[in-house]
């Protein structure tokens, strides 16, 4: 082979080499673009995936929000609206209805009556009238109504006299509190009080009830005045309440939200079994429950309550979890999340509020066992969220989660009813005050304003 041939074969082999080198590099690019395109999808991948779980979690506690009612979370039964309410989970089946040898609420007859009409027969068809003589009682129907309503009106008459023998006039003297020609008595004031602290009427609908009823629109200053003298009355009781609550073994607290002058505040309340005291703040948690007006920093027994995280914030008082919270939280687990282990916990529970004291205090051991069973379950069936790739911050828990967290941290508290004979399966001695202020009757009032 020629010089000509082997220079000719080494240029053909040089521009096939560079040739292909320029199809690799363009390849390279190709495969560099893809990679790029793909890391792009990887990362948009991710962040759908984000995305998605997100919305998941936003379905989740929409549908929670949705299916949740006074039967299985804190909601009062107010929000219920006029759905069907499902029948609460019960233990036992048994024969239903009134107990034998309950007394009935049927209206009874009084054997002094205000008034006596007599229905005495006229005559005989036949023509006969009857005499006194002749009638026999028979029976006696008796109807209990509301005379119809007016003011009574008293004149106190003040006269004066004078002395014949020095000339000294002497002028009689109007009972205590009768100062002006006309104003309204104790027992109008009194009733006023009542309807606006007891019946919730605010000071227009009293004005405009007296009215219709009585005639004389009663002014709203005068309203105001009577409850202001009544609370101010109250405070040797107020005092008295407070200490009654602090020297229990037991107590119960709760808070509800309530409107004042248009702006949310709580109404706070500390019960035992005989005494109730409320206040008033603004705020719901630690700030108001140790306040000056508080008075949960002075017990030193047990404190009943709804696991609310700033009772925790006590440490000299022995906290007890109310058990009716707790099976209307594993209810919304059963009816929404379907969760078996709820399912368990919520039947222990309910059995352990059955039985009675002696016999769990023998078997404490296993009750406890059985316990921490349950909440292994759960511990299982809801286990802490799991970290997503690329993502940071705190993960949000499930609301499953959260219950069964709590149910193993304040073990103590959620027993606390099977061991202590004292403490109460629920905090309802707390929840009705919130619906009746603590009664007075009339006649008490009636003495507070005079």
């Amino acid at each position: 082979m020629g010089t000509d041939q082997i220079i000719s074969e080494l240029t053909r082999k040089i521009e096939f080499l560079l040739n292909r080198q320029v199809q690799m590099e363009q390849k390279s690019r190709e495969l560099t673009l893809r990679v790029q395109r793909l890391e792009s999808y990887e990362e948009d991948n991710i962040n759908l995936r984000q995305e998605n779980n997100a919305l998941k979690e936003r379905i989740a506690e929409l549908e929670s929000r949705l299916n949740s009612n006074s039967n299985n979370s804190s909601k009062p039964p107010s929000s219920d609206g006029y759905r069907k309410k499902p029948a609460l989970p019960k233990l036992k089946k048994g024969k239903q209805g009134v107990q034998k040898g309950h007394k009935g609420r049927t209206l009874q007859q009084v054997e002094n009556p205000d008034e006596t009409i007599y229905c005495d027969p006229d005559y005989c068809d036949c023509g006969h009238t009857f005499s006194e003589d002749e009638l026999v009682f028979s029976e006696a129907r008796q109807v209990f109504d509301i005379p119809k309503p007016k003011l009574e009106i008293t004149e106190y008459q003040i006269y004066k006299a004078k002395c014949p023998e020095c000339g000294i006039v002497h002028k009689g003297v109007a009972p205590k509190g009768v100062n002006a020609p006309a104003q309204y008595g104790h027992g109008v004031k009194a009733y006023a009080v009542l309807l606006n602290v007891h019946f919730k009427l605010p000071f227009k609908k009293i004005q405009l009830l007296f009215g219709d009823l009585f005639g004389y629109s009663i002014n709203e200053s005068t309203v105001y005045s009577a409850t202001e003298r009544c609370y101010q009355a109250l405070e040797e009781s107020e005092e008295q309440i407070k200490t009654k609550v602090v020297e229990s073994q037991v107590a119960h607290a709760d808070e509800t939200g309530l409107r004042v002058a248009g702006k949310l505040h709580w109404l706070h309340t500390a019960t035992s079994s005989l005494y109730t005291y409320l206040f008033v703040h603004e705020k719901r948690g630690g700030v108001a429950l140790t306040s000056d007006k508080s008075i949960l920093n002075r017990l030193t027994g047990w404190l009943v309550h709804d696991c609310w995280s700033s009772y925790f914030g006590f440490d000299k008082i022995k906290h007890a979890i109310c058990g009716a919270h707790i099976i209307r939280e594993l209810e919304w687990q059963i009816e929404n999340d379907k969760r078996e282990w709820a399912k368990y916990v919520q039947g222990f529970l309910l059995n352990l509020h059955y039985k009675s004291h002696q016999e769990l205090a023998k078997r404490q051991r296993e009750v406890l066992m059985k316990y921490r069973y349950f909440c292994t379950l759960g511990d299982q069936e809801e286990p802490p969220p799991k970290k997503t790739p690329g993502s940071r911050g705190r993960y949000k828990r499930t609301k499953g989660r959260k219950l069964v967290e709590r149910l193993i941290r304040e073990e103590k508290a959620v027993l606390a009813f099977a061991f202590n004979e004292e403490v109460l399966f629920t905090n309802n001695l707390a929840y009705p005050n919130f619906n009746i202020i603590p009664t007075f009757s009339l006649t008490d009032r009636y003495r507070m304003c005079s």
